[in-house]
């Protein structure tokens, strides 16, 4: 048998939510709403018909007899107390089933607000102060702020973004910046940051109850000292709660509880849900992320992400940077169900990280839902278990991807375009990796998907293009620590060298992670360039050399060990640091007469750095002393080191003693 339909005015987010609460459960519903603005935030269906267009009491009549209606929802706005008027009065008319949803009123003391029966008492009230005013109270009531002296320059009014409503406001005199067109609710944030954009020593609004953003207003006046003047409600038929409503169609329709769940009113924080959307397809999403994607208000992401998801014809909004995503979202508070669309997965190397830390402390509820990453996509291609997999990313960042291969069997990489395939093949082969397998997915999950595997050398000679991902591997990884290399392995040439059992204490001493920025000053050959480089794997460590044929023995001893994390820098110090980025660490092996303006340079970039000095002469020492007492540095340990080496003589061993160290380790004791 076929249900009559039910009418709800839907003047109201609880009003818009209860139609499409109803039409989910199949019951057929007709919403009206006031304006074509009202209109775009309903989507019609088989079951949920929008009407849009003022009727009066004659005409709601009419409506109600023509559509044949069993039953009719009051959900229109507080103040609307004609509307609701001549509703009821229709309904009695026509003998239908008349329910009237009072919008809760907020339960926040607003003992600070100035209290007002009617616009026209702000207006007189306002008439008297000086100020600028935020006017939040809408449009049908704005052309009685006109009676207030300078209005055109003090009364900032926030309105519907509708032409209609906007050309009439500008009739009024309302124009340029003192005309806000934007629907709310609004966040606190906003309010705060629009009463401090205008200087508005006052805030004008009516009791709309948490649907309506009244609790954001109320707080947004106290925050940014701001009086409020509120405009109090009319008095208030009977009629039944949010949750009371539900309950009643819950039992009049025979819905399951369970259902209700699914709807809620409008609350205090926004949600915006991180979706990873896979390898990039529509086909290659879950479902879950499908279905999230079908409810969403506005789908954000940069365009080949919003294209995925293009068939769902939804609102969008490009972008990926998390601060203009946050801008945006702050600006259009209208969006209430947001999905912003990442590729992949969202936990391998995804702006989600950074999306979190900017969403949340804009107060937005922040959801995630995972997606299939294109390493799990492209080790199934390949038949091969991506669990001892190490994961790297070269797109639009820097990885130390030869050190990855050199100690792993298989290393993951997302590269950008296809040329980034020929770079990673030539640093293979620069850094001695000749030798190692190369599979490459190009345009994983599209048509045009294409695989391609085979030596660095081998795919040099191939025509990529696309974005790419690779899967490097080596079958003869070293998996254990490369530490105190002997000192015959390095290129030497005329260069100073610090001796190893020197360079294995001091690269000891500065107890450095992985992913350290390291200064290597006065770097002679790079024999402890390269002791760091290979510490600091994931790091980078800067070679500051003055001598052109030292740098030169650097960057053939960083090809020989394959430490592409170490940058060459030609130069005297300090002058030669000045540009470069701040270190978490330095070494200091030669200063030439610079060491104290070498470490206030340090000092200047990170007042916490991790220091080690190594020294030959007693002047240079006295010179570190200086500088551990002028500078602001904490000093951990000074130890002198004497090594002696065997030599052989006929049948005997001579131990032969080499001049004595002194390795300084201290740190800054500054605020960063």
């Amino acid at each position: 048998m076929d249900r009559k339909p039910v009418i709800i005015f839907a003047g109201t987010t609880e009003g818009r939510t209860i139609s499409e609460y109803l039409a989910s459960c199949k019951v057929p519903v007709t919403a009206c709403v006031a304006t074509e603005y009202g209109e775009t935030l309903l989507t019609e269906n088989e079951y949920l018909k929008v009407h849009a267009g003022r009727m009066d009491q004659e005409e709601i009549a009419a409506f109600i007899r023509g559509k044949g209606a069993e039953l009719v929802i009051d959900a229109t706005h507080p103040y609307a107390a004609v509307v609701s008027e001549n509703v009821a009065a229709a309904c009695e008319r026509e003998q239908v089933d008349y329910v009237r949803l009072i919008r809760g009123s907020s339960a926040e003391s607003v003992d600070q607000a100035v209290l007002v029966g009617s616009v026209d008492e702000a207006v007189e009230y306002l008439k008297k102060t000086e100020g600028n005013i935020l006017a939040t109270t809408g449009s049908k009531e704005l052309f009685k702020y006109t009676q207030i002296p300078g209005f055109e320059k003090r009364v900032f009014a926030r309105v519907l973004s509708t032409g209609e409503v906007a050309a009439a406001c500008e009739k009024l005199g309302f124009v340029g910046k003192n005309l806000i067109c934007m629907q709310g609710p609004f966040s606190e944030a906003l309010n705060i940051a629009m009463l401090h954009q205008f200087d508005c020593k006052y805030l004008v609004t009516k009791e709309t109850g948490k649907a309506g953003g009244f609790e954001e207003k109320l707080h947004a006046a106290k925050v940014a000292g701001a009086t409020l003047v509120l405009v109090g409600r009319p008095p208030e038929q009977k009629g039944y709660s949010y949750d009371e409503v539900l309950e009643m169609m819950r039992i009049r329709f025979h819905l399951a509880a369970a259902s209700v769940l699914e709807v809620q009113p409008t609350q205090a924080k926004r949600k915006v849900t991180l979706v990873g959307i896979g390898i990039g397809t529509p086909e290659g999403m879950t479902v879950e992320a499908a279905q999230v994607i079908e409810k969403a208000d506005l789908l954000v992401g940069a365009d080949r992400m919003l294209a995925a998801a293009a068939d769902k014809h939804k609102p969008t909004f490009s972008a990926y940077e998390p601060r203009k995503i946050g801008d945006y979202l702050e600006l259009h508070p209208e969006y209430q169900r947001i999905v912003v669309l990442l590729s992949g997965d969202i936990g391998f190397y995804s702006g989600a990280k950074r999306l979190y830390e900017e969403l949340e402390q804009r107060d937005f509820e922040v959801d995630a839902l995972c997606g299939i990453s294109s390493v799990v996509y492209f080790c199934g291609k390949l038949r091969t278990a991506w669990e001892d997999v190490c994961l790297l990313s070269t797109h639009g960042r820097s990885a130390n991807l030869v050190g990855a291969v050199k100690s792993h069997h298989k290393t993951f990489t997302l590269l950008g375009k296809g040329e980034s395939v020929h770079v990673l093949c030539q640093e293979l082969m620069e850094y001695g990796l000749a030798h190692v397998t190369v599979h490459i997915g190009i345009q994983l999950g599209y048509e045009d998907e294409k695989i391609l595997s085979g030596t660095p050398e081998e795919l040099l000679k191939q025509s990529i293009d696309g974005l790419c991902v690779a899967l490097i591997e080596n079958e003869t990884p070293f998996s254990g620590i490369r530490a105190c290399v002997d000192d015959e392995e390095f290129s030497r040439g005329k260069a100073p060298m610090t001796k190893s059992e020197i360079r294995s204490l001091s690269v000891a001493k500065l107890q450095l992670p992985k992913d350290a920025v390291v200064y290597d000053v006065g770097a002679g050959t790079g024999s402890v360039t390269i002791e760091l480089a290979l510490a600091a794997v994931d790091g980078c460590i800067y070679a500051i050399e003055r001598n052109q044929e030292a740098c030169d023995l650097i960057e053939e001893n960083k090809r020989k060990f394959g430490t592409p994390n170490i940058q060459v820098v030609h130069g005297l110090a300090p002058e030669a640091m000045e540009d470069l980025p701040a270190p978490t660490h330095a070494f200091i092996g030669g200063s030439a007469g610079n060491l104290k303006e070498i470490i206030t340079c340090l000092l200047g970039k990170n007042p916490l750095i991790r220091l080690v000095i190594n020294t030959v002469t007693l002047e240079t020492m006295a010179e570190v002393s200086e500088c551990l007492k002028a500078l602001n540095l904490i000093e951990e340990e000074t130890i002198c080191v004497n090594v002696s080496r065997a030599k052989k003589l006929g049948a005997y061993h001579l131990m032969m003693g080499q001049n004595p160290i002194y390795i300084v380790t201290c740190r800054g004791g500054g605020e960063v």
